[in-house]
């Protein structure tokens, strides 16, 4: 009787698709002509995208939308390969809730104990599969559902939870392959807003962080075709911010990013091979750290950015620079390009900086974001290998704006999607942006000669 009411529940608020005239062309009939999206910040995981080349005059009345759905709650991201398209959520009690859920503060809506992934057809809207599980987020801060976007490799797709629990899907039926929790069995603790670190596949690795400080399980990383644990790594608490995987001086690095310290470990044994200490206020270790020159970039709210420099030995690693006052992100991704980076500030707005040394050159006086917002919040994606990048704000504003160090120069501005934390996906021609009560998907204004992609 619980199994039914379960899936009565779970069915009672699904997505609705309200499709747009676009033709359907079928999911695989014709080459993907422009890289997609599998994984948090794109195909390389570093908010880079190979894509079509983009008009400065865009319409009026917006993007043409090809299709959308009303969905539930949630702040991870979006994914797309092989025209399909992934993502998380969790549902409202009833419309009259959903209808609460508008805007980034609809955590105070009331929502359903479970958690869905969703797999939809990326062309037309149509949904392919889904899959729902039992999570209780109690008096979780924030509860509006999943905070990680889905990594989808060799047809098969990764999530995790907000309260810890790992999936292993197949990318085609939604079929359970192997799942995991990271509380119940690698002793983890749940973070203050949830877990946030999307699955991260590197080689024949899936790397988690459950936060076990008594366990040695800061780190662990699983067999993705099995789930079975290969290794674990470090005592520590799970930051937000999803690892990164470097390569220098012929030695690869995992770099991980905790509330207390900035560390870096053997991808393939977990041995340690350096920490810095750096402790955050509430924890809130969230933006993916960088590495560009032999320099390890974080980016703190409170606390300010550091700048660690790697040495010739994989042990070697030491604080170069740090800043308190103009470099202090949240969750805004930096983007580097040609010396320089550009952060999203708490209280200047956008800002461009000399990577190697800190030095401030501009801040853009909050002109991409709304500058009343003590969470300022935009995602900021290279668009080819171009100075110019697409940008969606807190407001669902999509951007189309040049990024040098001679300033911030804004190309093209249109409402996309209502108030949103979650990153957007590019795939082929088309943008797919969520907010918490709605997906949709619009194509690109693209340049004539290319605009046939289906």
């Amino acid at each position: 009787m619980r199994s039914l009411l379960f899936l009565f529940i779970s069915l009672s608020i699904m997505p609705e698709v309200v499709l747009a005239e676009t033709p359907d062309t079928g999911n695989n009939a014709d080459k993907i002509r422009y890289e997609e999206w599998p994984q948090w910040r794109g195909p390389r995981g570093d908010g880079t995208w190979q894509g079509p080349p983009i008009k400065t005059s865009w319409p009026e009345s917006g993007l043409k939308k090809l299709w959308e759905h009303e969905i539930g709650g949630g702040y991870g991201g979006i994914s797309v390969a092989k025209r399909k398209l992934y993502l998380m959520d969790r549902p409202a009690t009833s419309s009259e809730e959903q209808e609460k859920a508008r805007g980034i503060h609809g955590h105070r809506a009331d929502r359903q104990n479970i958690e869905r992934i969703f797999c939809f057809d990326a062309i037309n809207g149509k949904q392919l599969w889904s899959h729902s599980y039992p999570a209780v987020y109690d008096k979780l801060d924030y509860g509006n559902g999943p905070r990680c976007a889905p990594t989808v490799v060799n047809d098969r797709v990764y999530t995790l939870g907000t309260m810890g629990d790992v999936f292993c899907l197949d990318a085609n039926t939604g079929d359970v392959i192997w799942k995991k929790h990271l509380v119940t069995d690698f002793g983890g603790k749940v973070p203050q807003w949830g877990y946030a670190a999307a699955p991260y596949l590197i080689g024949d690795l899936v790397i988690l962080m459950p936060g076990g400080t008594d366990e040695g399980t800061a780190i662990v990383a699983l067999d993705p075709k099995t789930g079975k644990e290969r290794w674990r790594s470090l005592k520590d608490e799970a930051g937000y911010a999803t690892p990164l995987l470097i390569h220098h001086n012929q030695q690869d690095q995992l770099i991980v990013w905790s509330p207390n310290h900035i560390h870096s470990v053997d991808p393939q044994t977990g041995a340690n091979f350096w920490s810095v200490p750096y402790k955050v206020t509430y924890g809130v270790a969230i933006a993916s750290p960088i590495e560009k020159e032999g320099l390890i970039l974080v980016a703190g709210y409170w606390e300010g950015s550091k700048a660690i420099q790697l040495g010739d030995k994989p042990e070697q690693a030491e604080l170069k620079w740090e800043d308190r006052r103009t470099l202090r992100g949240l969750m805004s991704q930096p983007l580097y390009r040609d010396g320089y980076a550009y952060l999203l500030d708490k209280q200047f707005g956008l800002t461009c900086f000399e990577y190697a040394t800190g030095k401030k050159i501009w801040d853009d006086d909050n002109q991409m974001t709304p500058g009343n917002s003590r969470n300022p919040q935009a995602t900021l994606v290279w668009l080819n290998d171009s100075s110019r990048a697409l940008i969606l704000n807190s407001e669902g504003a999509l951007i189309l704006a040049e990024l040098t160090p001679a300033g911030y120069r804004e190309l093209a501005r249109t409402r996309l999607i209502g108030e949103t934390w979650a990153h957007p996906a590019y795939a082929e021609t088309r943008v797919y942006a969520r907010s918490n009560t709605r997906l949709v998907a619009c194509e690109l204004p693209v340049e004539e000669s290319i605009s046939d992609s289906p």
